[in-house]
C-alpha cells in the first residue's frame, strides 16, 4: 500500500514560516519499515555471543534493503527504533546487546575502516560497512553502553550500577564515518534505558542537503529536543520510532504528517512492523507531499521499503521576513465561502446541545452533527472550536461529532493539550464517540477552526482504509485562531484534527 500524494504548497505561520513551493534542488531519501525479529525471551540475559547471533538476523535484511535503496537513487536511508535489537528487555537482559558509541563531535572514527580502535562494536562496524559499500547515508537505532562517575549525590543522574544505558541514534556518512550520535531524551516504558542528563541537540550535515536533525519516537509530542531542533532552523528531520497506534488522533502516519504540517519541515518517518503491538505507518514526508505506508489487517506483515524524490527545504533563518509578512498579513481567506473574521457580519454560530465521551482517555466535550450542513461551536471550558461543514451526500448513516479539549493528557505519558476534532463515532449511539474506526464513508467540506493559546499546532485529516488527505488550506491569525479548510474529499472521513500542544503547561 504505497501512496504518493501531489498537493498545493500551505502554511502555518507561526510555527515556522512559509513553505518553499519552489525548491532548487532534491534529494532522494528512503526509509525501511522493518518487521524485526525479536528475542523470544527478551528478559533473560544472554551471552555477547548470542546477542550477536540475534542481532545479525535483523542486520542481514538491513543489508538486503541498503543494496535494495542504492539501487533506485538513495543518497539517504533510514532504519527504525529497535530494529536491530527488539525490545522489552530488562535493565540486566539488554547488557550483552550494548555497544560503547564514541562520541562523533570529540572523535573522528570510521568503524569499517578501523574496527580495531573500539573492542565489541561488530553492529557499529557492520552499519558503517553498509554505509560505505552502498554509497549513502545512514541511519540507524541501537542501545549504548556509556560509563559515568558514582556520586553519592542524592541529585545524581548516575544510576547505581555506574553505567548509562541509551536508546540511540547512530547516523553514518556515505563512506562509512560515524557522523552523529543522538540519545532519546523521551522514553515511554523502557526499564531498560536511562534518560540523558540534558536534552541533545544533535544533527549532521550532508552534501545533497544540508542539516538533518535526530530525534525517537516518544520525543516528537514533546518540546525537548523537537522544538529546539525546529526553532535552530532545521528543516529536515529524522524519526525512528516503534509506534503503536492510537485512532482517533495518533494513528502513527496521521501524526507523522501532521508533524512535518504543523512545523513545516521534511520528516523522514519510519517504524517497526509489528501486528501484535498494532505498529505500521512510516513516511517521507514534506510540508506539501507525502510518501507513506500503512499496513491494514489482513496485509502480509512484511517490511516495506519506500524511496521518494524531495525538495531541499532552504535553512529556516532564510524565511523569518516571509513569515512575518504572513502573519502580519491576518488570517483572511480568498474564495473559502466561509467567514471567520470577528468583523464578519454573521452572527455567532448556534448553541447545539453538548454531550461528554473520552476520546485517547481525555474527556472532550462533543457535539453531534445531525444536520446536512451547519455551523457548530463547541468549547471545554474556556477553549473553543468551530465547525462550519456541508456533507457531500445527504443520506450518510454514519453518526459523527465535533469535539474540544483543553486540559493534561495523563495516561501514558503527561502532555498539555488544546484539541478540535472531528470524527465518525463507532456506532450509532453517542456513547460510541471518540471511540476507534479504521473506515467510513461519509465525505463533507468542512472549516474548521480552533482559537489555540499556542502556536504548536498540527493538522490532520485522515480518511477510510487509513489514507492520508492535504488540507487545502492552513491559515493563522494574529490573535492565535488557526483554520483549516477542505473540499472535495477523496475518502470517507476518519478524523479531521487540529492537535495543539502546550508544550509552557507540560510541568504544571
Amino acid at each position: 500500500m504505497l501512496f504518493v500524494i501531489a498537493v498545493v504548497s500551505v502554511y502555518l505561520a507561526s510555527v515556522v514560516g512559509v513553505t518553499d513551493s519552489t525548491p532548487d534542488s532534491s534529494y532522494v531519501a528512503a526509509v525501511y519499515e522493518h518487521k524485526v525479529i525479536l528475542n523470544p525471551h527478551p528478559r533473560v540475559p544472554v551471552s555477547r555471543h548470542d546477542a550477536l547471533q540475534h542481532m545479525q538476523k535483523n542486520l542481514d535484511i538491513y543489508e538486503e534493503q541498503a543494496a535494495r535503496a542504492a539501487q533506485q537513487g538513495a543518497q539517504i536511508l533510514v532504519f527504525p527504533e529497535d530494529g536491530i535489537h527488539g525490545f522489552n528487555f530488562t535493565r540486566l537482559s539488554i547488557t550483552s546487546y550494548l555497544e560503547t558509541i564514541p562520541d562523533p563531535q570529540e572523535e573522528s572514527w570510521n568503524p569499517c575502516m578501523k574496527p580495531e580502535r573500539h573492542n565489541n562494536t561488530e553492529v557499529l562496524q557492520r552499519l558503517s560497512c553498509m554505509a560505505r559499500r552502498n554509497n549513502l547515508y545512514l541511519v540507524a537505532n541501537m542501545p549504548d553502553l556509556q560509563p559515568c562517575p558514582l556520586k553519592t549525590s542524592p541529585t545524581s543522574t548516575c544510576p547505581p550500577d555506574g553505567h548509562w544505558q541509551f536508546n540511540t541514534n547512530v547516523a553514518f556518512r556515505s563512506d562509512g564515518l560515524l557522523v552523529a550520535r543522538y540519545h532519546k531524551h523521551n522514553l515511554y516504558f523502557e526499564a531498560s534505558c536511562d534518560t540523558p542528563p540534558e536534552p541533545e541537540i544533535i544533527t549532521f550535515d550532508t552534501p545533497f542537503a544540508g542539516k538533518f536533525g535526530l530525534f525517537i519516537c516518544f520525543d516528537i509530542l514533546f518540546h525537548d529536543p523537537t522544538v529546539l531542533l525546529v526553532q535552530g532552523g532545521v528543516r529536515q528531520l529524522i524519526f525512528p520510532t516503534a509506534w503503536m497506534n492510537q485512532l482517533p488522533l495518533l494513528d502513527s502516519i496521521q501524526f507523522q504528517q501532521a508533524f512535518s504540517l504543523g512545523a513545516n519541515v521534511t520528516l523522514l518517518a519510519v517504524n517497526i512492523r509489528n501486528d501484535r503491538l498494532i505498529m505500521t505507518g512510516s513516511g517521507i514526508y514534506t510540508p506539501f507531499s507525502a510518501t507513506y505506508h500503512h499496513a491494514r489487517k489482513g496485509d502480509p506483515e512484511e517490511g516495506r521499503l519506500l524511496v521518494a524524490r524531495v525538495p531541499v527545504l532552504e535553512p529556516l533563518e532564510v524565511k523569518q521576513s516571509a513569515a512575518k509578512e504572513v502573519e502580519a498579513g491576518g488570517g483572511e481567506t480568498t474564495d473559502s465561502g466561509y467567514c471567520y473574521q470577528d468583523s464578519c457580519d454573521d452572527p455567532p454560530p448556534p448553541s447545539y446541545p453538548t454531550f461528554i465521551s473520552s476520546m485517547m482517555y481525555d474527556t472532550f466535550t462533543f457535539v453531534l452533527l445531525n444536520e446536512t450542513q451547519g455551523d457548530i461551536k463547541v468549547c471545554n471550558g474556556t477553549f473553543c472550536c468551530r465547525l462550519q461543514y456541508r456533507w457531500l451526500l445527504q443520506d450518510h448513516k454514519e453518526l459523527y461529532a465535533f469535539g474540544a479539549f483543553a486540559g493534561t493528557h495523563t495516561v501514558n505519558g503527561r502532555y498539555a493539550l488544546q484539541v478540535c476534532a472531528v470524527v465518525r463515532c463507532a456506532g450509532l449511539d453517542r456513547s460510541s464517540c471518540g471511540q476507534e474506526v479504521e473506515e467510513a464513508e461519509s465525505k463533507m467540506d468542512f472549516l474548521l477552526e480552533g482559537n489555540f493559546d499556542t502556536k504548536y499546532v498540527y493538522p490532520s485529516i485522515l480518511t477510510s482504509r487509513m489514507f492520508l488527505e492535504q488540507p487545502e488550506s492552513l491559515e493563522k491569525a494574529a490573535d492565535g485562531r488557526l483554520t483549516m479548510k477542505h473540499s472535495n474529499t477523496k475518502g470517507g472521513l476518519v478524523t479531521a484534527c487540529l492537535y495543539g500542544r502546550m508544550y509552557h503547561l507540560d510541568n504544571e
